[in-house]
């Protein structure tokens, strides 16, 4: 049961990650270029979330026991 609640986190954080890139690139209409975009992004943590909720899931996908 650890391992779903800990895949469902890792997803969870990986889904608000995504969805904050994505949102932010709202200011390249706006004049920003991708150079200030990423230095921006960079900065940010909750864009850090995308990342780590991709590790997290490839983790417990690895480690979870194989009952065979």
């Amino acid at each position: 049961m650890g391992y779903i609640f800990l895949f469902l986190i890792g997803f969870g954080l990986a889904v608000t990650g995504g969805v904050t890139l994505i949102s932010y690139m709202n200011f390249l209409p706006a004049g920003v270029s991708w150079a200030e975009y990423f230095i921006f992004v960079s900065g940010r943590m909750e864009c850090y979330f995308l990342p780590i909720g991709f590790l997290l899931m490839t983790f417990v996908i690895y480690t979870y026991p194989n009952k065979s």
